[in-house]
C-alpha cells in the first residue's frame, strides 16, 4: 500500500525555523528516524519510507504554503495514490503547542495551504494532521507569529513533539484513519 504524506512549509533558509513549516520538520523527522534523504523532485523534495509493509511518499512541496495543492495533486498522479492515502501535516494556531488533531475532512480553518490543496482537488476530503503552534499574538499579528522562530522552551520541546507527530502520520499508515483518529486525538 501506498501513501503520500504531504508536509507542508516553505523553502528556503529564512523560513527553515518558523512555525509554519513544522510540516517539513515532520517530514524531517520521519526521514532521518529512517536514514533517509530527501531528492528534488518537480514540485517538492520527496524520500520513500518503508513501514510495516506500507510505501509513505514523504513530500515537502517547494511551491510554498499558499500553492501546495499543485504539488499534491501532481504526487497523487505520478504515484497513482488515491485521494484517501493522503495525509496533510500542517501548522495550526487553534491548538496550543504540542497538541496534534487528525480529521479526515473538514474545512480549511482558514489555513491558505489546505485551501489551495482543496480548490485544486476539488474536495476537502482528504486526511490531515494539524500540529498545534499555539496563538500567542496580538491582533493582526498572526503573520509575524507564524512566520517567527520557535521561543526558547518551544525549542527544547520540539523533538519530543515531532517524534509524536511522527508516530501519527505512521499511525495512519498503519491502522487507518478513524482508528488512527482515536489514537492520536485522544493523546495528550
Amino acid at each position: 500500500m501506498k501513501y503520500l504524506i504531504a508536509c507542508l512549509g516553505n523553502v528556503g533558509p529564512e523560513y527553515e525555523d518558523t512555525r509554519h513549516n513544522v510540516g517539513f520538520k515532520v517530514a524531517d523527522t520521519l526521514a532521518a528516524a529512517a536514514g533517509l534523504r530527501f531528492s528534488v523532485g518537480r514540485y517538492g523534495s520527496l524520500a520513500e519510507l518503508h513501514h510495516r509493509g506500507r510505501t509513505l511518499i514523504l513530500l515537502k512541496p517547494s511551491t510554498y504554503m499558499n500553492l501546495s495543492g499543485k504539488a499534491v495533486s501532481y504526487w497523487l498522479q505520478a504515484e497513482k495514490i488515491p485521494a484517501e492515502k493522503l495525509l496533510v501535516v500542517l501548522d495550526d494556531l487553534n491548538l496550543p503547542f504540542g497538541r496534534l488533531r487528525m480529521r479526515g475532512g473538514g474545512s480549511d480553518g482558514g489555513h491558505n495551504g489546505l485551501k489551495n490543496i482543496a480548490l485544486t482537488l476539488g474536495n476537502e476530503n482528504y486526511a490531515r494532521l494539524r500540529c498545534g503552534v499555539g496563538s500567542d499574538f496580538g491582533r493582526g499579528q498572526q503573520i509575524d507569529f507564524v512566520l517567527g522562530e520557535w521561543t526558547d522552551d518551544e525549542r527544547k520541546r520540539l523533538p519530543d513533539y515531532l517524534d509524536k507527530a511522527a508516530d501519527a502520520v505512521k499511525t495512519f499508515a498503519t491502522v487507518g484513519l478513524e482508528r488512527a483518529m482515536n489514537l492520536v486525538n485522544t493523546a495528550k
